[in-house]
């Protein structure tokens, strides 16, 4: 057992008064790049972590969901099961578990209340997808303790939906590798057919996560903002999404479009190409390769679509540097804050750790926290 889950059970038994009957995992994520690609159909690999959401709970007989939130101070909410739900207006939180129980109910399940302790682990705001870690833990909760025996990669949809619910048209690329995650491997996903593939992470590299302590939030302006020029550049090009454009295609538009949105579908394009060449590197354990594509996803990232920030940019930078320029390193997740990724040989760990340790600091104001991980099982229940 996770302390998460221990601290769970903990907590549950006593806010309760009475032991759990369930316990739902689900884990964070590291997207090791494809970033932005999800919801233009494209191509992504990311791996599940050691870092997730636990939840334990007990039906309580009623229709109402009872719960508390161990790492938010100890908040609590309730709320009816029901798909007439409201979003409520301070508990950003509980709005996760909102939009998941309104859209199970969407779809014709029937189900009744529970008593929920949850308990997380995933840094937030450091671009590992805590969020999607609960919708995951929270829906196969649900799923599991009522016998609805709903699809791990339909849990993964409802998640999704659960964040348009709140206000970000998110991709499907965290809930899917939260749901589906294989220990060991990263997943090349199929954003359009939702095909999976398991990627081997290659014997003797390991998954660098460092959290620059710079929290992004992406339900808010920016991350949507992205999600629209992206589909204007896909009506210009006359395609349904930018994984049906090529390079060729967006040149001879050029001059129908701004500069911006130009520059938003070329990281898309790109970006799409680059995950496909990365997956083919992964199998053949092609380090050097990796490392040239993901560099070149970072760039693209920082001059393209433009969500990086200082402090993300001297990460990277920070670890080029101590590997000689040959650490794979890249920007991860949604941007304006967050986490870089690193694929290292383990020779290479404490070399880079020191260096971070030496000079993100006089950049940044702050230090910054650095996770050791590696690719993990995704969603599990457990009856008590």
């Amino acid at each position: 057992m996770t302390d998460v889950r221990v601290k769970a059970e903990q907590a549950f038994k006593a806010h309760f008064g009475a032991n759990p009957e369930f316990l739902s995992y689900a884990p964070g994520r590291v997207n090791l790049i494809g970033e932005h690609t999800d919801y233009n159909d494209g191509f992504v690999m990311p791996c599940a972590i050691g870092f997730g959401t636990a939840i334990a709970a007990r039906k309580n007989g009623t229709d109402t969901m009872r719960v508390l939130a161990v790492d938010i101070d100890g908040d609590t909410d309730s709320f009816k099961v029901t798909s007439d739900m409201d979003r409520h207006p301070d508990k950003t939180w509980s709005n996760y578990l909102r939009g998941v129980t309104k859209l199970i109910c969407d779809k014709g399940y029937k189900f009744e209340g529970l008593d929920l302790a949850i308990c997380g682990d995933v840094p937030l705001g450091a671009g590992l997808s805590s969020s999607a870690s609960l919708e995951v833990s929270f829906g196969n909760l649900v799923s599991q303790a009522f016998g609805l025996n709903i699809d791990l990669q339909d849990i993964a949809l409802i998640g999704q939906a659960a964040e348009a619910f709140i206000g970000c048209k998110c991709g499907i690329m965290d809930q899917t590798i939260s749901a589906c995650g294989k220990d060991g491997c990263a997943l090349r996903l199929d954003c359009r057919s939702l095909e999976k593939v398991h990627v081997k992470v290659p014997a003797g590299l390991e998954v660098l996560i460092v959290n620059s302590n710079v929290k992004h939030a992406l339900v808010g302006g920016e991350y949507n903002e992205r999600r629209e020029q992206c589909e204007n550049a896909a009506k210009i090009l006359g395609v349904k999404a930018l994984r049906d454009a090529t390079m060729d295609m967006l040149n001879a538009k050029k001059d129908a479009m701004d500069d911006v949105t130009y520059r938003r579908a070329r990281h898309v394009i790109t970006e799409d190409d680059r995950v496909l060449a990365a997956v083919s590197a992964f199998e053949k354990g092609d380090l050097d390769e990796l490392a040239k594509l993901m560099y070149a996803s970072h760039c693209s990232m920082r001059d393209d679509f433009e969500i990086t920030i200082p402090e993300i940019d001297g990460l990277v930078e920070i670890i080029r540097e101590a590997t000689d320029g040959k650490g794979a390193v890249r920007m991860t997740g949604g941007g304006f804050g967050g986490s870089v990724v690193a694929v290292l040989p383990p020779s290479d760990v404490e070399k880079v750790k020191a260096a971070i340790d030496a000079k993100y600091e006089k950049i940044a104001g702050r230090k910054a926290t650095i996770i050791e991980t590696k690719a993990c099982d995704g969603a599990v229940f457990t009856t008590l």
